[in-house]
């Protein structure tokens, strides 16, 4: 994980690899988001260098995250180290038998 401090602002980015069977799909995703919306910060996902808001479902599911697919999670602002421990472990615990 890289921290940067940006004008007052933390920033925080891991490299994840998705490892749900089915990648982010429509269910999977909505929770990715639903657990991005509860920070205080930008949350993006960048992928062959284009970014996606972690927050919003359109943006996630554009992302095309299959699985085995490696994407950056970047999250900027007062909470991004937070943010992005916890949507690390969101990522790695995603299950299609949970759902």
């Amino acid at each position: 994980m890289r921290l940067r401090e940006k004008k007052g602002a933390m920033t925080a980015r891991r490299d994840l690899k998705i490892v749900n069977e089915l990648g982010l799909h429509a269910r999977p995703a909505a929770q990715f988001v639903a657990h991005a919306n509860s920070f205080h910060c930008e949350i993006w996902l960048i992928k062959d260098e284009q970014r996606f808001s972690g927050t919003s479902m359109v943006d996630v599911l554009r992302a095309n995250l299959e699985c085995g697919a490696t994407v950056t999670l970047e999250a900027n602002g007062v909470d991004a180290e937070c943010a992005v421990d916890r949507l690390e472990k969101v990522v790695a615990e995603l299950n299609d038998d949970d759902m």
